[in-house]
Order: C-alpha cells, then sequence, then structure tokens
C-alpha cells in the first residue's frame, strides 16, 4: 500500500506578512511551520503503512525553506520527501497548486491513496487536495474522520459532517482530505530525528515534472488577489450589565434603534 501525503509549510500565525506589490503571502525568511492540518494526514499515513505494508512519501511545493518541514515529516516516519521548488511556482493560486502537485504526484506514479490536510490554516479554502483528485481524475472523499477499511482496491472511511458521518466506498487509488478527528499525530523519534537529518530531500522543478508554463505561478492563476488591508478599529458599543431580563429588554432596544428589526 503506497500513501503520497500532500504538505504545505505556512506562516507562523505570528508572523504573517504581505507582499505590497504581488498581495501575496511573504514565505521566504519568515518562521514557519507545517500546516497543523497536514500533521494528521502524515500521521494517518504511517499509520496505514504500519498496518497494511508499503511506503509513505511526502511532497510539497515551495521555497527553499520547505526542505525544514520535509525533513520533519521524515522524523515522524515517512520514507520519502520530494520538493518541487521552483521560481515559477511563486504565487500560485489554488488552482495553480493544484496542477503543480499533481503533476509532481504523476512522476512520482505508483499510489494507491493520496492524503491531505482537510484545509491550510493560511488560506483556509480547502479547495487544493479536490483540485489534486481532478486533475489526476481520481475519486475522491473529503473531510474523512475514520478509515474502516482497506482493501485491495476499494476503501471504506467515515466521512464527517454537521449532523454525524457518512460511511462512504471508493475504489483505489483515491485521494482523502483528514480532519483532526481522525488520530492524534506523534511526536518524533530520536531515531526518527537522526534518520531525518541524513535523508536526501528529492528536488523537482518546473522542468523536471513537465509542466505547461501556462498553469502555474502568479501567471498561472486565474483568481488574483486586488487589495489586502487591514479593517478600521471597531468604535463605539454598549456593555450591558445586570440581570438577564434588563439585559435582554436593553438589547432589543438597541437593536431596535439601529433598526436591526
Amino acid at each position: 500500500m503506497n500513501i503520497i501525503v500532500c504538505i504545505k509549510q505556512v506562516p507562523d500565525t505570528t508572523e504573517i506578512r504581505i507582499n505590497p506589490e504581488t498581495n501575496t503571502l511573504v514565505r521566504e525568511g519568515v518562521e514557519s511551520i507545517i500546516n497543523p492540518f497536514d500533521l494528521y494526514a502524515i500521521e494517518e499515513g504511517v499509520r496505514i503503512k504500519e498496518k497494511y505494508g508499503g511506503t509513505v512519501s511526502v511532497i510539497s511545493m515551495g521555497p527553499p525553506q520547505v526542505e525544514d518541514a520535509l525533513r520533519e515529516t521524515i522524523s515522524l516516519g515517512v520514507d520519502e520527501a520530494i520538493h518541487l521548488c521552483d521560481r515559477a511556482f511563486a504565487g500560485a493560486d489554488t488552482l495553480a497548486t493544484a496542477y503543480t502537485l499533481a503533476r509532481g504526484i504523476e512522476k512520482k506514479g505508483d499510489y494507491n491513496i493520496i492524503i491531505c490536510g482537510k484545509q491550510a490554516i493560511d488560506g483556509d479554502t480547502a479547495q487544493v487536495g479536490p483540485g489534486i483528485a481532478v486533475q489526476l481524475d481520481i475519486p475522491q472523499i473529503t473531510y474523512v474522520k475514520k478509515i474502516e477499511e482497506i482493501g485491495e482496491e476499494t476503501i471504506r472511511v467515515q466521512r464527517m459532517t454537521e449532523e454525524g458521518y457518512e460511511i462512504i466506498e471508493g475504489d483505489l487509488p483515491i485521494l482523502l482530505t483528514v480532519v483532526k478527528e481522525i488520530n492524534e499525530p506523534r511526536l518524533p523519534s530520536l531515531k526518527g530525528k537522526l534518520k531525518a537529518k541524513k535523508a536526501e530531500i528529492i528536488t523537482w522543478t518546473a522542468a523536471d515534472i513537465s509542466v505547461d508554463e501556462q498553469f502555474i505561478g502568479l501567471d498561472g492563476s486565474p483568481t488574483q488577489v486586488v487589495k489586502i488591508f487591514s479593517p478600521p478599529a471597531r468604535e463605539g458599543g454598549e456593555i450591558f450589565q445586570g440581570e438577564p431580563a434588563e439585559m435582554v429588554d436593553r438589547l432589543v432596544a438597541a437593536l431596535e434603534k439601529q433598526k436591526f428589526f
């Protein structure tokens, strides 16, 4: 059972900076972490390998510093790490990112399951995982909270919904996006850390994965950010204190005054 996990290195939430010319995130020189939801994807991939055998490969697109994140995944039990690194990839939106990752996965080949975190904390779109499945023309199941069984040609999972969960069966190969309810990520072992230091990170450029340059990077992104700004500070407001019944009456009166109803 060969698993590919797609991860993203994201800026630490306290270190987010925006390039004023391109309106894209500044990643170079910024303290970054593995997207938290991707840690659950990594853990699930390793657990599948431990139960069914096979290998776990991680693939990520980004600047040179992404190598640090890829080495961290090896310390968590991943067998192979692939870095898609080329300045031509910079500024990609979700569609261009999904296209690029899909081309990297095609070059890697020999996979049964692709796992992604449900979304990235810097964009929160939850679009890249499904986009990869579309690019590869394989089935997908999103928001997976538990893998019940994996057979030779099929997989059965629990998909989380607002009301509970659905049990869905899909054909392999397949792409899954997972939620944090699926497992508890492990900490790196000493042996894993030593392995990560010595590991060779495979690096592929745009030419290596045979992309069509009109579909990658900022120029290949159909969605463009026109302007980024901080909202003005909120002013005024009123704090209600007192007995609950009294506060309800005052709140209703304030809403009527503002013509909410």
